[in-house]
């Protein structure tokens, strides 16, 4: 098994500059503005790779957003930042409305400045001047080592983020009263050989809301799907806005001693919608459906302290450590109920 640490993220998110880079000319010293010959492609291309795209520009909002419209560019930005404070502000900004961390991000500028001051201040972030754009998208940080169906919707699934945080935002009541709104439904289930490379995919893209950090190759998974000892499921999730696609992957290892939670990992974007407590209470309710006690590996790591805090608040007591890796067992006397806001199909099988 060649399952690892994390290494260097790939990059997940571009933010661009805008004058002199996604085109030649200034906007505000009242040029004409050509687009630069590269952008079309690398946009493009960098979309269907499920990379996320941005704006950090100074400039005025409203004659850089016309421009950008006219060129027909405007769908590939999320939450763009276009006004005259600093760049590692805005890109601060945009990492968190995307729940990004910062260390997978470019940013790409032709001023050596606005380079230098985001190295300074982010040195996690990766810097481009635009006259690197025909070698970019040969960079292997820019290249997954799969693309799903899942990436290439990745931008239009977090445009339905931006639309249901928006409502959220504006939403007069409690939290709770918002997600009964939203007709959630989530699907638990054991994962097949179409999933594997999504599966992939999460592992290497999820870091904070990962148990142990550690990723696990395509053949890894593969074997895992086949041996008798392992079960793996997948979750996905749905709402009135749309599907947040495949959001969650569990790796549980059978022993006569008990069930073992080897892996529980979910997508950012699901963090505020109680998914992680319900596949945990899915578990508890089927370990203790079939007479067996429910541990858990838990590995810290600088960013997924969320998940010990989870399994906390989902019953799970310290047991024992060992090599950094802690064990956790459940209490399945008292498992709470579902959310009264989530749609629950959930199947799984650890017989077969």
């Amino acid at each position: 098994m060649q399952a690892k640490a994390s290494d260097a993220p790939k990059i997940k998110c571009v933010v661009w500059d805008l004058d002199n880079t996604i085109w030649d000319g200034t906007l505000s010293e009242g040029d004409d503005p050509v687009l630069n010959p590269h952008i079309l492609t690398t946009l493009r291309t960098l979309d269907e790779r499920g990379i996320l795209q941005s704006v950090a520009s100074r400039n005025t909002f409203d004659d850089a957003w016309a421009m950008i419209q006219e060129f027909g560019i405007g769908d590939f930005f999320l939450y763009p930042e276009i006004h005259w404070e600093s760049k590692t502000g805005s890109i601060a900004r945009i990492a968190k409305n995307l729940n990004i961390s910062t260390d997978s991000f470019a940013f790409i500028d032709d001023q050596p400045f606005e380079r230098d001051e985001v190295r300074f201040q982010m040195p996690e972030v990766r810097t481009f001047d635009p006259t690197d754009l025909p070698e970019l998208l040969a960079d292997e940080a820019f290249i997954p080592r799969f693309i799903t169906d899942e990436s290439k919707l990745r931008r239009l699934m977090y445009q339905s983020d931006a639309k249901r945080n928006a409502e959220e935002k504006g939403f007069k009541g409690p939290g709770e009263a918002f997600l009964q709104t939203l007709d959630m439904k989530l699907e638990i289930r054991p994962a097949e050989t179409r999933d594997l490379q999504r599966a992939e995919e999460l592992t290497q893209r999820t870091h904070q809301l990962n148990t142990t950090g550690i990723t696990y190759a395509y053949e890894d998974l593969s074997t895992l799907l086949l041996s008798p000892k392992h079960r793996l499921l997948v979750a996905s999730l749905t709402d009135r806005y749309g599907s947040y696609g495949t959001i969650g992957l569990v790796l549980v290892e059978l022993d006569p001693a008990g069930w073992d939670i080897r892996l529980l990992l979910m997508s950012c974007r699901v963090m505020s919608r109680g998914v992680g407590g319900a596949m945990i209470t899915f578990l508890r309710n089927e370990a203790r459906r079939h007479g067996t006690r429910l541990f858990a590996d838990f590995k810290e790591t600088d960013r997924n302290r969320m998940m010990y805090i989870t399994y906390k608040f989902s019953g799970f007591e310290d047991r024992s450590s060992d090599n950094g890796v802690l064990r956790m067992e459940a209490d399945l006397s008292n498992i709470p109920a579902y959310p009264s806001y989530l749609d629950l199909d959930a199947r799984f099988d650890p017989l077969s």
